[in-house]
C-alpha cells in the first residue's frame, strides 16, 4: 500500500493514478477518516497519560500515613472519593474511544488496501491493452522478419499445437476434462519430459546467475495474497479452500514476496534475489470464451519465477527492473523463439505494480504474439503491506523494494515452442538448449 503521509502531500497525483489505472476509490473519504483516526488516537494517548497519572497518585497516597501529611486527614477515604473515581471514568472513556477507533481503523484499512500504486513517468497511460507499447523485437535482424514484421519460418502451413500435439500424443485433453474438470489435461511423452526440461533449465541459469533457488509453497495464507495486492483486486482469481481457511497461490510471488514479512534486513544483505519453482493455481473467473481451448489459459500450471528483495533506492530498482527482463529474455533467446517487449499501460499494467513489461512470444497459430513472461516493479506497495523493512548503514529504518518476473511458464511455453519448431513432415525438432535433458533431438509420429 502507499504511504498515508505521501497520499496526503499527493492527493492528485494518487487520484490521477486511481483513474488512469481504472479503479474507483474515494480518497476524500479515505483522508476524512484517517483525520478521525489520528484525532482518535491523540484522544486515547492523552487519556492514558492521565490515567497513568491519576493512578500514581493514587499509589503514592495510599502509601502514606496520616502522619506523613497533616494536610491529609485521613487517606482511608480520600481515595475512593476522588483519585479511585476519577481513574473509572477515565477507563470508561478510553474505552468507548478504543471501541470507536476500532471501527474507523476496520474502514481506514478497507479504504487503504483499495488505493492502487502510482505509476513511474515512463509508463504510457491508457485504458487496456491497446495502450501498450512495443519496446522491441527479437529477432530484430530485417532478414529475418517480413510483411509487417512477423517472423517467417515455415515453407509450408503450420499447424496449431493442439493439433499437433494430438497427432504426436503429446496431449489428453478428454481425459484430462474428465479427471479435473475444464480448463484441466495430462501432458504426455516428450511434452511431459520437456516441460520439466524447460523449467529445470532456466532454474539451474538463473541459480548460475547468484539467484537463491526455493522450492516455494503453493498453499498460503490470507496475508500472503494481501500482501502481494492479489486481495482485493483479483480475489475472483484465487482458490480458497474454507475448510482449511488457506489460498491456493496462482504464482510463486506471493509466498517468496512474503517470506521475510514482518522482518526488518540490514542493507548489507540486500538485494535478496530468488529463483523458485511452485505449482500454480488460477479461476481464470471471467475469461470464459477467451483462449479456452489448448493450453493457453489453464487451472494449473507450473512456473519458474524471479524475485527480487531490494533497498529502497528507486534508481537501482528500475536497474534490477531491467534485469529481470534480460534473464527472462535470454531464456526465449536460447530457446531461439521470436518474441517481443511490450511496456505496459496504466490501465493493463496492475495495481501494485510501477512499471511493468510484458513479453510476448511469436505462437504461429495466433499469427501473432501471445504473453509468456511478465516483469514488475512494485516499489514499497508490497512490503508496506508485508511489513518488510531493513535498517541502512546510518540505523536508519525503511521499507524495502520488491520485484518480481516470470522466468518461464508451462504448458504456454510449451505452445510457441511445438508450434515454431514444428516440421512438415509433422514432426517437432528439439530445441538445442533442451536435448541434453530430454534425451531425444526429434519428436516424431508414432
Amino acid at each position: 500500500m502507499l504511504d498515508i503521509k505521501y497520499i496526503r502531500e499527493n492527493l492528485e497525483l494518487v487520484k490521477k493514478a486511481a483513474v488512469d489505472k481504472n479503479r474507483k476509490v474515494d480518497l476524500d473519504r479515505l483522508l476524512v477518516v484517517d483525520e478521525k483516526r489520528r484525532k482518535l488516537i491523540g484522544e486515547i494517548e492523552e487519556k492514558r497519560a492521565k490515567r497513568n497519572k491519576v493512578s500514581s497518585i493514587r499509589y503514592q497516597v495510599s502509601g502514606m500515613k496520616n502522619e506523613d501529611n497533616k494536610n491529609i486527614p485521613n487517606t482511608k477515604y480520600l481515595i475512593p472519593n476522588t483519585v479511585s473515581e476519577e481513574g473509572k471514568q477515565l477507563k470508561e472513556e478510553i474505552k468507548k474511544l478504543e471501541e470507536e477507533l476500532t471501527n474507523i481503523e476496520k474502514e481506514y484499512k478497507e479504504l487503504m488496501l483499495q488505493v492502487p500504486n502510482v505509476p513511474d513517468k515512463s509508463v504510457p497511460v491508457g485504458k487496456d491493452a491497446s495502450g501498450n507499447v512495443e519496446v522491441r523485437k527479437w529477432p530484430a535482424v530485417a532478414k529475418a522478419l517480413a510483411g509487417k514484421g512477423e517472423p517467417v519460418r515455415f515453407d509450408f502451413k503450420p499447424i496449431d499445437h493442439i493439433t499437433l500435439m494430438k497427432k504426436l500424443d503429446l496431449v489428453d485433453l478428454e481425459r484430462g476434462v474428465k479427471v479435473g474438470g475444464f480448463r484441466t489435461y495430462f501432458l504426455k511423452n516428450e511434452a511431459a519430459v520437456m516441460e520439466l526440461a524447460i523449467l529445470f533449465y532456466t532454474y539451474q541459469k538463473l541459480i548460475k546467475k547468484g539467484y537463491t533457488p526455493l522450492i516455494a509453497p503453493s498453499l498460503v495464507k490470507e496475508f500472503t495474497m494481501i500482501g502481494s495486492g492479489q486481495i482485493p483486486w483479483s480475489r475472483e482469481e484465487i482458490y480458497y479452500l474454507e475448510k482449511h481457511d488457506i489460498y491456493l497461490s496462482g504464482t510463486a510471488e506471493v509466498p517468496v514476496t512474503a517470506y521475510y514479512s514482518g522482518e526488518t534486513l540490514l542493507e548489507k544483505d540486500l538485494p535478496k534475489k530468488f529463483v523458485a519453482f511452485s505449482p500454480c493455481f488460477r479461476s481464470e473467473a471471467g475469461s470464459y470464451g477467451k483462449d479456452t481451448k489448448g493450453l493457453y489459459r489453464l487451472h494449473q500450471f507450473n512456473k519458474i519465477e524471479q524475485v527480487i528483495i531490494a533497498t529502497n533506492d528507486y534508481e537501482n530498482s528500475l536497474k534490477l527492473h531491467e534485469e529481470l527482463l534480460q534473464n527472462a529474455e535470454e531464456v526465449l533467446q536460447d530457446l531461439k523463439l521470436p518474441y517481443r517487449v511490450m511496456l505496459m499501460c496504466t490501465g493493463d499494467m496492475g495495481e501494485p505494480q510501477v512499471k511493468k513489461y510484458d513479453i510476448e512470444t511469436w505462437m504461429p497459430s495466433r499469427n501473432t504474439y501471445g504473453e509468456t513472461m511478465s516483469n514488475s516493479f512494485m516499489g514499497d506497495f508490497q512490503t508496506r503491506r508485508l511489513n518488510i523493512r531493513y535498517k541502512t548503514k546510518e540505523g536508519k529504518i525503511l521499507f524495502t523494494h520488491s520485484l518480481n518476473n516470470t522466468a518461464v511458464a508451462s504448458p504456454r511455453i510449451l505452445i510457441a515452442i511445438l508450434e515454431n519448431y514444428q516440421n512438415k513432415d509433422g514432426s517437432v525438432t528439439v530445441p538445442e538448449i533442451l536435448r541434453q535433458y530430454t534425451g531425444v533431438d526429434k519428436i516424431s509420429l508414432r
